[in-house]
């Protein structure tokens, strides 16, 4: 009956936390990119970035030891960026809906989506919403798949994207609200 509790009240808490989804104009501005080396196969619209790989879009900010960038027929870019050995990959981006409000995760391996803007992040998985520097909701995962469009974000025990019972836990850290704000 405890359980049921905590689960209801955990449930309730999520969906009472304001949104999080990331600034819209950064769809439209020009990526640039930052590295020791690059290869690009033109016929197969292909770049990979290698070494201290620094992305920006907007505000929209992603670094890696590798990047994988490739660009549909549309246009549409996909990036997988990839951690050294031992070290994780970053994302970092501004969230609509107020002046500093940020989004920021890690993770071995991240896969961002431009056209559906889905952040997927695989093996020791954490995101973090933050006002300023201030952490309001942290979540941590061997995989969160984070959709800036629809708002939401799932965690699971596994890289795979699903939980597996004994699989390990995910953790998740809810901060209290200011009541001066609500």
């Amino acid at each position: 009956m405890k359980r049921i509790f905590f689960l209801s009240l955990l449930a309730l808490q999520l969906t009472a936390m304001p949104v999080a989804h990331a600034e819209k104009a950064d769809s439209e501005k020009p990526a640039n990119v930052d590295a020791d080396q690059l290869t690009y196969d033109d016929v197969k619209q292909v770049k990979i970035f290698t070494g201290n790989v620094v992305m920006t879009r907007g505000t929209l900010l992603m670094k890696a030891d590798r990047v994988v960038l490739t660009t549909d027929p549309s246009g549409y870019e996909f990036a997988t960026l990839y951690a050294k050995p031992g070290g994780l990959a970053t994302f970092r981006q501004k969230r609509d809906g107020g002046p500093d409000l940020w989004i920021d995760g890690h993770a071995e391996r991240i896969e961002y989506d431009g056209k559906t803007e889905i952040v997927k992040l695989y093996s020791k998985a954490q995101m973090r919403r933050l006002e300023g520097v201030k952490p309001t909701d942290e979540v941590n995962g061997e995989f969160i798949s984070y959709d800036s469009r629809a708002e939401y974000y799932s965690v699971n025990n596994t890289v795979n994207g699903t939980s597996q019972p004994g699989a390990g836990r995910i953790k998740v850290i809810i901060q209290p609200r200011d009541k001066a704000t609500q």
